[in-house]
């Protein structure tokens, strides 16, 4: 049995996008995951970041088999989703668990608490005792009170909520927890409150997360390893503390000097400009090449491969290893693409 929880290897999902009012023919394909490979292990967090339309939400939905891949693979616990029977599926569902965006749209509002919860319980078959005896112990994991069972979805707030849609997950105690934005749409008062419950939880179950987030001081606080994803294609991958403190890509640079708060100085004084290309037509090389400040000639006709360029460290730019010691990172600059494409991905989050 292999020791990690999860492997994704060259995974691919384009989208078909038709045309006519039967939707016959085909118009081209969208390119929402292209060619993406990673693992996680026991107790760890890694994160998926960047901008909308670069696939995040879509590799999510591969993983949870909400959707089947166009090609590549996904291993969990070293065998194979496309090789799995209808038990071992059965299985694989109730290892894996997700906790979603919207605290609000993800609980059925005509449904007590407690029936929430042990939905899930009872569709893998746990008698009444186990059921009870299992939402007892979510809602105690996530600091609510018993008596909350009895009640309605809405007269919880969002912190609440978030914490319910934890507890719902939590119950079939599966290796693997895929927590969509999970605190996204919360007040910031309360952000910090559901991060460290779900650390705590983590810590004290050994509980794998892959954490889909824009937000990167959420990221560096929860996550061990960062992957950072640009038109569906990894660009960089390493630990957190490393990605955040010293971005090796010009993308991640730029998504790091822009959370960076005012006063402080970021690690490049690289801007990002412009919107994300159509990931219906991206552009030729790399496919940050139209909105990069460092840009080669190359890069519009070659595309990087994401190769290792220190010990636990990959980068897909043409920048390593000739190129990155001749750059100023902390000189300010603008790009000097005259023309940026705006067309956005559309919802292929």
């Amino acid at each position: 049995m292999s020791d990690k929880i999860i492997e994704v290897e060259n995974l691919v999902k384009y989208f078909p996008l038709k045309a006519g009012f039967f939707q016959g023919k085909t118009l081209g394909h969208v390119k929402a995951v292209d060619d993406v490979s990673f693992s996680v292990v026991p107790g760890e967090t890694l994160a998926i970041v960047g901008e909308s339309g670069c696939g995040k939400t879509t590799i999510a939905n591969l993983i949870l088999r909400l959707l089947d891949p166009t090609s590549g693979d996904i291993r969990f616990k070293g065998q194979s989703l496309t090789d799995m029977s209808s038990a071992a599926t059965k299985e694989y569902r109730k290892n894996v668990q997700a906790v979603l965006q919207d605290p609000y749209g993800a609980l059925n509002p005509r449904m007590r608490v407690g029936h929430i919860i042990s939905e899930p319980l009872e569709v893998h078959g746990f008698s009444k005792s186990e059921r009870e005896t299992r939402v007892r112990d979510a809602l105690t994991a996530v600091g609510l009170p018993d008596h909350v069972g009895s009640q309605f979805p809405h007269e919880f707030s969002g912190g609440q909520r978030q914490r319910i849609g934890v507890a719902r997950a939590l119950t079939l105690e599966p290796d693997l927890i895929i927590l969509d934005e999970p605190v996204s749409n919360l007040d910031v008062s309360i952000r910090s409150q559901v991060l460290n419950l779900l650390k705590e939880i983590q810590k004290n179950r050994q509980i794998s997360y892959i954490l889909i987030s824009h937000d990167l001081a959420t990221v560096e606080h929860m996550s061990t390893n960062i992957a950072v994803m640009y038109l569906g294609k990894l660009v960089e991958y390493g630990n957190a503390e490393g990605v955040c403190d010293d971005p090796r890509h010009p993308y991640t640079a730029s998504l790091v000097a822009a959370a960076t708060p005012p006063g402080t100085t970021p690690p490049w004084q690289t801007p990002i400009v412009g919107e994300v290309p159509s990931a219906l037509e991206t552009p030729s090389g790399c496919a940050f090449h139209p909105r990069c400040a460092y840009a080669l000639p190359k890069c519009s006709n070659e595309h990087p491969p994401l190769t290792q360029i220190e010990d636990g460290r990959f980068a897909a730019c043409h920048l390593y290893p000739d190129h990155i010691g001749s750059i100023d990172k902390h000189a300010p600059v603008t790009t000097n693409t005259p023309e940026v494409l705006t067309t956005s991905a559309g919802d292929i989050d």
